[in-house]
């Protein structure tokens, strides 16, 4: 697995840098939002595979989590049921867990906000899950239309989220920082400067 002085390095780098620096090949749907604008985690991923309706699998996570990890839930999309409330964030939040990414919902939005918990979901609803027994937890698993495994890095803010494979995860950092580097040298050479914003929209027009 990664290291956490990796993960936490990314936690400084927008995710479009990284996604730059991986061609964007693993943002997950742009469904999947954080619940506040000013969330952003980074860290290891301890993955969820859980039917539609049953969150069992997620408290079986919980229960095996490190604090950093985040918990990336494998819902299938589905809106109809949440996979955890403000209930399950608050004990999330106590075991020092970094966060959830979920493809499916989350519900008791206000008091999930009030805890000030990172929550990335593709949305939130009403109606509870059950705990029927199954699923499975650190396994492979799809996650907003991304392959997601054990031990992956997982970044997201305010743009999204997206998927560092753990034995990619040293290229790309560096990639992510050379790509930072360039957009701040290119954002400087055409600061409230005219002629040289011309200059660049010319370049790259005649790229066409």
């Amino acid at each position: 697995m990664p290291n956490k002085a990796i993960s936490e390095q990314f936690k400084s780098i927008p995710t479009t840098a990284i996604s730059d620096a991986m061609k964007g090949m693993n943002n997950l749907d742009p469904s999947i939002k954080p619940l506040k604008d000013t969330y952003k985690i980074s860290g290891r991923a301890l993955t969820v595979k859980m039917p539609i309706g049953d969150n069992y699998s997620v408290m079986k996570a919980l229960d095996a989590a490190e604090p950093g990890d985040i918990i990336v839930i494998d819902a299938k999309g589905d809106l109809s049921r949440a996979v955890a409330g403000d209930f399950v964030i608050g004990m999330a939040k106590t075991l020092g867990i970094a966060g959830f990414v979920v493809d499916g919902a989350v519900r008791d939005l206000e008091a999930c906000k009030a805890l000030d918990f990172p929550i990335f979901c593709k949305g939130t609803t009403i109606a509870a899950g059950n705990k029927a027994g199954q699923g499975e937890i650190n396994t492979a698993i799809s996650c907003g239309g991304v392959p997601v495994q054990p031990g992956d890095i997982i970044v997201g803010d305010c743009d999204g989220v997206t998927v560092i494979p753990q034995a990619k995860a040293e290229d790309v950092l560096a990639g992510s920082l050379e790509k930072l580097k360039k957009d701040d040298e290119r954002a400087a050479s055409v600061s409230e400067d005219i002629v040289a914003v011309k200059k660049y929209l010319k370049e790259q027009i005649g790229k066409a």
